[in-house]
């Protein structure tokens, strides 16, 4: 059984523009299911540094560091972990006795989730995207072994930037061609405005073996969905959020739950 919240219970966080439930749900479910005495909570700052220096006073175990503090918190941090360094990006700070470290568990889950999948490397892919999740995915790609592959971005300065740091190529629209793994790592097919859009059309679908989503919310996208009824494989978003929050988990608290545990905290998240 948890105990209760006291003066020695754990605080963990999330730094985010628009916080929302999922990391706080999951992350408190795990704690009550392992009685571990521990609270989540999600934030928003207009004052990065100064939420930085109360993590460092305050003792604050851990931090989820969402868009847009993945790269402006890295001065303020007193080391970075290789899986951060390898993209200047962090997406979580662990809380050594004041020491933070940054992380990036956003490349940790893609890593493992390429494995998991048995997606082989030697597959040419297309990567729509060119932000900070997209540098993500493409490095863990790129270390994966991926050597064939191509940016699709409308952004030509930030999609060439992003392709020429692995040596993939860059093109502004992805082409009917397709390629056999197709990875959307934009808004597309996100719950609001974009709900309804493909990340990649009907054709370049049918002609993929596997589809990857980064998306989360929906898990089910229209780009997932289309593929799932071409009969392809696919990695979903659903699965990128899971495991990136598990990977946050075990670092915070040293503890990896069962998987049956860790699938009945995202169910809970997600409900």
């Amino acid at each position: 059984m948890k105990p209760p919240i006291g003066r020695d219970t754990r605080l963990c966080m999330s730094l985010a523009a628009r916080p929302g439930n999922f990391g706080s749900r999951f992350h408190n479910r795990l704690y009550e299911i392992l009685g571990l005495d521990y609270v989540y909570k999600a934030f928003t700052t207009h004052d990065l540094a100064g939420a930085v220096g109360g993590i460092r006073a305050l003792g604050i175990r851990g931090c989820a560091v969402s868009m847009p503090f993945k790269e402006a918190v890295i001065p303020m941090l007193d080391a970075l972990d290789p899986s951060a360094r390898a993209i200047d990006s962090v997406n979580t700070v662990v809380n050594d006795d004041g020491v933070l470290t940054g992380f990036n568990t956003d490349y940790t889950a893609v890593r493992l989730l390429l494995a998991s999948h048995d997606v082989d490397p030697a597959m040419p892919f297309l990567l729509r995207g060119s932000g900070g999740m997209a540098k993500a995915v493409a490095t863990a790609l790129h270390d994966a072994g991926f050597a064939d592959g191509t940016i699709v971005a409308r952004n030509e300065a930030a999609g060439r930037a992003l392709a020429e740091v692995h040596g993939y190529g860059w093109t502004a629209e992805a082409d009917a061609a397709g390629a056999p793994l197709l990875v959307n790592v934009t808004p597309l097919g996100m719950a609001g405005a974009d709900a309804g859009a493909l990340a990649f059309d009907a054709a370049a679908i049918a002609r993929c073996r596997v589809a990857f989503d980064v998306v989360a919310l929906p898990a089910e996208t229209p780009f997932l969905a289309a593929a799932r009824a071409a009969g392809k494989r696919v990695v979903t978003g659903a699965e990128v959020a899971t495991l990136q929050a598990l990977e946050q988990f075990v670092l915070y608290t040293g503890v990896r739950p069962d998987p049956s545990v860790v699938e009945a905290a995202a169910a809970f998240a997600r409900g």
